[in-house]
Order: C-alpha cells, then structure tokens, then sequence
C-alpha cells in the first residue's frame, strides 16, 4: 500500500500493482482538474483476499480519522465486487475501473453513488499525458490493460476487462514527457504485457514497440519491463536484451510455479522447461541478467513433490527476487472448486520459498561486493541499480538522480556504496 497527498486537496491510497501506481496518478490529475478537495480516494486490489481485507480496513480507518472527508473507492475489488463495497456506509463513492480513468467520472456534478459498468465492453486503452509521479523517483507508463487468458486462479480480467493496448505514438509522447520533467527510468506496465499489440493495427509485438521507443526517446536513460509471461518473447525484445543496454538486464517473470501438472491445472501457457529455456538464452545474450518471478505456493491439489518441482526450479534457474503468495481463494475462479491445499500448508511452502528467495538474495549480493553500478536515487539517499539491487548512501543525494557508486558491503538484504 503506498499514500500519496498533494496539500489541501486529495489522499491517495494505492494498492496492488505498479498498473495502478500509473492510474493513480491518472485519477489525481483528474480529481485536481475536478477541484475536489477533502478528499481520499482507495485505489484496490483483488489479487487475493488479504488485499480486499486491507483495503476494507484501510477504509474503515480513514473514516474515524477523517469523519467529514470524502472517501471514494475504486480499483479491481470495487469493479468484482461494488454490492459488496457499496454496503460499506463508510464510503461515499464507488467508481468503476474504467471510469475512473476518464475526466468527467471526477465532475461536481457526478454524484451517483455507484458508478461501475460492464468492463468487458470496454474495447480500447487510451494513453494519459503525466508530468510525474508523487513520491516515485521511477515512472510508471501504462501500454496495455486486461487479460484475454483465464488462468484458474485469476480473478483479474473481471476487474480490467479483455487485453487492450494503447497505441505506440501516445506511449511515445507520454515517455517524452517523462523525460523531458527529468525522469530517468521508465516502467513499462499492464496486465499481460507480452500480449501488447494485438488489437492495434498492424498487430505490432512488444518488442517492436519498444525499440521505436527506444528509437524515438533517445535521452531515456533506463526502459524496465513491469512483468513478463515466459513463452511470449518475441523475437525483437531477445535482439533487445542482446543489444540494447537502455534495457535494464532485469526481467520479472510471471512463472506462478514450477510443476507441470499445476501449471496446467492453473492454465497458464508455459510449462517448467519453458522457464529454464527462457533464463537460459536470456543469460546467452546477456550473461549479467538476473530474474524475479511470481509464485504461488499451495495452490489446489499441489502435492509435496510438486512443491518440490518449483522450490527446485527455483534453484536451477537462479530467481533472485521473489514475491511470494500462498494460494488464495477467489470466488468466481474454477481453482476455488478443486481440491485445496490446507492453509497451514500453504504458508509453510511460501516461507520455505522466501526463505530459499533471501538466500539467493544474500548470494548475489555477495557477488557485487566491490563492482561499480549506476543507482538511480529514489529516496532516503536509497536506490536500485541496473540489476535492480537495493543500494544505500550515506552521504545525500537529490532523488531521481543517476549516480554512479562503487558497492562495498552488505547487510543481507541491501548494498552499501560510495558515490563515485
């Protein structure tokens, strides 16, 4: 969850997803332009129910500290569920996930309580000129939202619709932007990413999108990739990862799990040698190139052996950064109807993941231990490096900076440098 406020006017609360980071500032431009003040807005996620249950906490919290401000709810939990969040009397307002990114859904004038449409119909993705992002040294561009695929676990394209993308010229100009307000690094985000262009013109892939960025928007220091599916690389973003250095040598794999009868029993589109064949010709290319992946551990009929496929995969293919889910329910979803994991049992397999993932950590700190990096400055003098390596300073550094340092020592979890 991460707040943001602009003084004397909206509240920002944001969860999920770096998709959401972009829209919220979206929605803040809106809502200023709208002149709403007193105002806090809860941008949810319904990735998992804990997410729904934070966000209700959140809300129930911000209404007895702040008794006279308006709190509007919006996000994918609000889009599944907005019955549900509408039985709330602690909210005032409830925008669905479209809606909220167009202007007049923010007018005086709009004052129906519950305003959420059928995603589903919505067909097309438009881009948002953005000078900045409150409190991110880093950009967040949106170039695709919702998700044709249905694995069995996934609740999201009820909350964001069928894959859409928005057009390479408006990404272009909203990165020109960017740059041009001083930003170094840009995100790249959305839903399924790999699954841009097919509904523009012409059917142009990522990678092709990203190279005339590239192209187009030379001053851009550092492009990042939010998240990837490990069988859609297409044959332009491998001749990137090869020869492109603006491109961070950094991929985050949407992997899920490492055993082949959960991951067709989950529908995704990879099986376990996919994954290994990826990090493989990932690291031919470019032999600095580290990973992060999504897992989910317990998911319904997952036995030990099958956790052991992806603890192990884990292994074999070197993932430094994990992020780590147990298996969660989700009502409406074909995996809510198969045999579960016990609940205890879930937890105890994403800590043993977490742990294994803090190891992994700890060794390929140890590897950077005196080599050079360029850290872009976020806040408190900390920052990322190419291979997004968490990095500390201890002299002052203005934030959205490039500095090059020299990695002397850590601490398990992040690096410690000197500016060089």
């Amino acid at each position: 969850m991460t707040t943001t406020k602009e003084k004397n006017a909206v509240e920002l609360v944001t969860f999920g997803c770096r998709l959401n980071i972009y829209e919220s500032e979206v929605m803040r431009a809106h809502a200023e332009t709208a002149g709403l003040t007193d105002a806090i807005i809860f941008n949810t996620c319904a990735v998992t129910k804990q997410a729904e249950r934070e966000a209700r906490r959140a809300i129930r919290k911000a209404r007895r500290e702040n008794p006279n401000s308006k709190i509007i709810v919006t996000g994918c939990a609000a889009q599944i569920d907005p019955q549900s969040f509408g039985a709330m009397k602690e909210i005032d307002q409830i925008i669905g996930n479209d809606l909220k990114l167009q202007a007049e859904a923010w007018g005086a004038d709009n004052a129906e309580r519950i305003k959420v449409n059928d995603i589903m119909s919505v067909t097309e993705t438009a881009g948002h000129l953005l000078k900045g992002f409150e409190g991110h040294a880093r950009a967040f561009v949106q170039v695709q939202n919702g998700c044709d695929h249905r694995c069995t676990f996934c609740i999201i394209p009820y909350g964001r619709g069928n894959s859409r993308s928005v057009p390479i010229g408006e990404i272009v100009t909203q990165v020109q932007k960017l740059v041009e307000e001083g930003y170094k690094e840009v995100v790249l985000t959305g839903v399924d990413v790999t699954s841009y262009g097919a509904d523009l013109p012409g059917q142009p892939r990522l990678g092709q999108m990203m190279r005339r960025l590239l192209a187009l928007v030379p001053d851009l220091p550092r492009l990042r990739l939010s998240s990837l599916d490990p069988v859609e690389i297409d044959d332009e973003m491998w001749r990137l990862i090869e020869n492109e250095p603006r491109l961070m040598p950094h991929l985050h794999l949407s992997l899920q799990a490492g055993d082949d009868m959960i991951l067709k029993r989950m529908k995704r589109r990879h099986l376990r040698q996919d994954v290994i064949d990826v990090c493989k010709r990932a690291r031919d290319l470019r032999p600095d190139m580290v990973f992060g992946a999504d897992i989910i551990a317990g998911f319904p009929t997952e036995t030990d052996a099958m956790f052991e496929n992806t603890r192990a995969l884990v292994e074999e293919c070197d993932l430094t950064y994990l992020h780590v889910f147990p298996y969660s329910e989700r009502d409406g979803t074909p995996a809510a109807k198969m045999p579960p994991v016990y609940p205890p049992t879930r937890k105890k397999r994403a800590k043993i993941l977490r742990d294994l993932g803090d190891q992994i950590v700890i060794k390929r700190l140890d590897e950077y231990v005196g080599q050079e990096a360029n850290v872009l400055i976020e806040k408190n003098n900390m920052g990322h490096s190419e291979h997004f390596l968490p990095v500390t300073f201890k002299e002052t550094l203005a934030q959205g900076t490039l500095v090059r340092a020299k990695l002397v020592s850590h601490d398990g979890q992040k690096m410690a440098a000197v500016k060089i």
